[in-house]
C-alpha cells in the first residue's frame, strides 16, 4: 500500500467586484488571470464592463450625502479604524505586494508599513482640513465672510500599477477624506492588494459606496468612467498610455470634471497635501452681521 501523499490541485480564487459594499460578480460573467511578477498563477478577477461601471458610480453617488454628512471627526474615526485593520492584516498584504511586485519580503513589509501610515496620516487631516484652508476672510462692509472646503461628489481614479499598494491608498485616501467618494479602476496586472483592500474596507465602519472597486481593462473602463456626467473629478494616475490619457481627459472635459494627471509621481515621497485640496471645493459665504 503506497504511503506517498496525494498531490493536491491548488485551488485559485475568483476575486468578484466591490460595489456598493457588497461583492458581485462582473455583468459580463467574464475573468482574467492573474499571474505574480514571476510569472505563477495567482488568481481570477473579475473582468468589469461598462455597465459595471455604471452600477459602481450610481453606488457611489448614493453615497455622497451620507459621507459628505458626516461629521470630519467621524470620518477620520472610520479612516483610522480602517488602518487598525490593514494592521492586522499585514502579513497578508506583504505577501501580495511581494508576489505583485516582486523584492524580498523586507521590501515589501516597509511598503505595506508606508501604505498604512500614510492612511493613518490622511485620517489625521479629516477634522483639519476645514481649519487649515478654510477661516473667515476680511472685507469692508458689516459681513461675515467664511470660506470652507466641500467635497467635489463623484470621483473617477485610475490605481497605479507600478505601486499596487502604497499608490492605491495614496490615490482613495486623499480623495474620501474630504467627504468625496470614489470609483476606483484598480491596477490590471496586480488587481490583488486592491481586492483585500475591498475586503477591509467591507468589514469595516465605512459606509457602502464610499470606495467601489472594479478590476480589469483600463481601456475598457477608462472612457466610460471619465465621460460618465455623474462623476465630478477623475484621478489618471495610473495611466501611462499617452494617448488613453488624452482620451480620457477630452471625455472629462464634456461635464468639466477636474482631472488630476501627475507625471510619473514617487509614491515614496511625501504626498502633501495638493492631491487631497484638488477633490475639494472653497466654497464662500457672506453674511451679514447684524446689529
Amino acid at each position: 500500500m503506497s504511503t506517498e501523499t496525494p498531490a493536491r490541485l491548488a485551488v485559485r480564487k475568483t476575486y468578484k467586484l466591490f460595489i456598493g459594499g457588497a461583492f458581485p460578480r462582473s455583468e459580463s460573467g467574464r475573468s482574467y488571470q492573474v499571474h505574480s511578477a514571476s510569472g505563477e498563477l495567482l488568481a481570477n478577477a473579475a473582468l468589469a464592463s461598462r455597465k459595471d461601471v455604471r452600477d459602481a458610480v450610481k453606488a457611489a453617488r448614493a453615497a455622497v450625502a451620507k459621507w459628505s454628512g458626516a461629521t470630519a471627526y467621524n470620518r477620520g474615526q472610520i479612516l483610522y479604524r480602517v488602518a487598525e485593520m490593514l494592521e492586522g492584516r499585514r502579513d497578508q498584504f506583504v505577501a501580495e505586494v511581494k508576489a505583485a511586485e516582486g523584492g524580498s519580503r523586507k521590501d515589501a513589509g516597509l511598503v505595506v508599513d508606508a501604505a498604512i501610515d500614510r492612511w493613518v496620516w490622511y485620517a489625521g487631516w479629516a477634522d483639519k482640513i476645514a481649519q487649515v484652508h478654510g477661516g473667515a476672510n476680511p472685507v469692508a462692509g458689516p459681513y461675515f465672510n467664511l470660506s470652507a472646503p466641500e467635497p467635489t461628489g463623484v470621483v473617477g481614479v485610475v490605481a497605479p500599477a507600478e505601486s499596487s499598494l502604497l499608490g492605491l491608498v495614496s490615490v482613495i485616501a486623499p480623495a474620501i477624506v474630504g467627504g468625496n467618494t470614489v470609483v476606483v479602476i484598480a491596477s490590471e496586472t496586480r488587481p490583488l492588494p486592491a481586492v483585500s483592500l475591498a475586503e477591509v474596507l467591507a468589514t469595516s465602519d465605512l459606509p457602502g459606496g464610499v470606495v467601489n472597486v472594479l478590476t480589469g481593462k483600463v481601456s475598457e473602463m477608462g472612457p466610460w468612467l471619465a465621460a460618465h456626467m455623474d462623476v465630478n473629478a477623475v484621478d489618471l494616475a495610473g495611466v501611462t498610455d499617452t494617448t488613453l490619457a488624452v482620451e480620457l481627459e477630452v471625455a472629462a472635459a464634456e461635464n468639466l470634471k477636474r482631472v488630476i494627471r501627475p507625471s510619473s509621481p514617487d509614491w515614496t515621497a511625501d504626498p502633501g497635501v495638493s492631491r487631497m485640496l484638488a477633490m475639494l471645493e472653497i466654497k464662500t459665504v457672506w453674511h451679514p452681521k447684524g446689529v
